[in-house]
């Protein structure tokens, strides 16, 4: 049993070193020569008052990005899954506010799960003929999301937040968004609409229709 234990614990940590590497191969191969199309930036529940940590995270790096022409646009996602804000919308506010080009934001407004914000905003891409796309977030994210994207063949490349990088830039403290414009009046918390179980199937992308991927 012993063993048995000990080869997943190896087989578990030598994926994660693969998937580092080669996270870090894509960004140095694609950081100049061949820009992404968009990134794709997943969401996090908005209290209205102010962003959370994990959110400066992933704006801050997706503007990095934005700026340092790695990616040419940005896909934000997330529905209004437990408070009253659109999660994307939120976070495109903060991105514009740091000076991303409007023109050059999508929303992805569907999406209530990680797995939904991946494949539907991958979705929204390719409607908008953007081919080459990558995930951009925070590296636990990533790695959450890595197995469903590898198991559905989707072409998504890696570029994991670099903490280091993003603390290059100080965080303005006079930042003015406007939350109305990400306040959705209908909302209803995914916990009263959904049981436990179906979140979970959500969780690893059960709840997904691929039906619209495979007619691209």
């Amino acid at each position: 049993m012993i063993y048995k234990i000990i080869i997943v614990v190896f087989l578990f940590l030598n994926s994660c070193v693969v998937y580092e590497f080669r996270s870090k191969q894509v960004y140095q191969r694609y950081a100049v020569d061949q820009p992404f199309d968009a990134i794709i930036v997943p969401g996090i529940p908005f209290d209205g008052k102010e962003w959370d940590k994990i959110m400066q995270v992933r704006v801050l790096w997706a503007v990095h990005l934005y700026k340092q022409g790695i990616a040419k646009n940005i896909i934000f996602s997330g529905s209004s899954v437990y408070t009253h804000f659109y999660e994307s919308k939120i976070m495109r506010q903060y991105a514009m506010a740091l000076g991303v080009d409007s023109n050059h934001i999508l929303t992805e407004s569907r999406a209530e799960h990680s797995t939904e914000n991946v494949y539907y905003s991958f979705v929204l891409a390719r409607e908008h003929g953007l081919t080459k796309v990558a995930l951009a977030t925070d590296l636990s994210q990533s790695n959450m999301v890595k197995r469903f994207i590898f198991k559905n063949e989707l072409p998504i490349w890696f570029l994991p937040a670099s903490i280091k990088t993003i603390e290059k830039y100080p965080l303005p403290t006079d930042i003015t968004i406007d939350t109305l414009a990400a306040y959705n009046p209908d909302f209803v918390s995914i916990v009263q609409t959904q049981s436990t179980s179906y979140r979970f199937r959500g969780t690893l992308g059960k709840n997904i229709k691929m039906v619209k991927y495979r007619k691209l």
